[in-house]
């Protein structure tokens, strides 16, 4: 997926989560957008990629494309750093949100993921997208169907 459709399933994952909690949907949607991109530090051309070259290029190294960062792994590190450091409950969840997004939606790739790094095992949907192709449009418009319907629920409730 590219770099706008992360962003989109960051901010619809985060909108859903704010109906279900008590977190302040804008603190948690603004860290779910940063949490949506950054799986892919692995990749120098993403937007976080081109934003930290110097940390891509060494996860890159380390780990390659979709595999560590892209893990439940990454996910769990993640999640005991932000417990450990971030007071504001609001942040951490959307970022974990955000990551959780962006792994779901790379699984709809054919590529897919390695969601139990360090396992080697690919996982993916077995309906999948093509980056960049007519399939991601649609999963981008679902999504901002998604978002514009998850806003109102957030922000105009009844």
């Amino acid at each position: 997926m590219t770099g706008k459709t992360h962003i989109i399933g960051g901010i619809t994952a985060s909108l859903a989560f704010a109906q279900i909690t008590n977190y302040d949907p804008i603190l948690l949607t603004g860290a779910g957008v940063v949490g949506a991109v950054i799986p892919d530090i692995c990749h120098s051309g993403s937007k976080i990629g081109r934003t930290l070259p110097a940390l891509s290029e060494i996860i890159s190294r380390l780990f390659g494309h979709r595999t560590f960062t892209h893990s439940l792994l990454f996910l769990a590190l993640t999640a005991f750093i932000l417990e450990s450091f971030v007071t504001v409950e609001a942040l951490s969840a959307g970022l974990l949100v955000g990551m959780l997004s962006h792994i779901v939606l790379d699984m709809a790739t054919k590529r897919g993921v390695k969601l139990f790094f360090p396992f080697k095992w690919t996982i993916r949907f077995p309906v999948t997208a093509t980056t960049g192709g007519a399939s991601e449009y649609l999963v981008f418009s679902l999504l901002s169907l998604l978002t514009v319907y998850f806003g109102y629920g957030v922000f105009l409730p009844q």
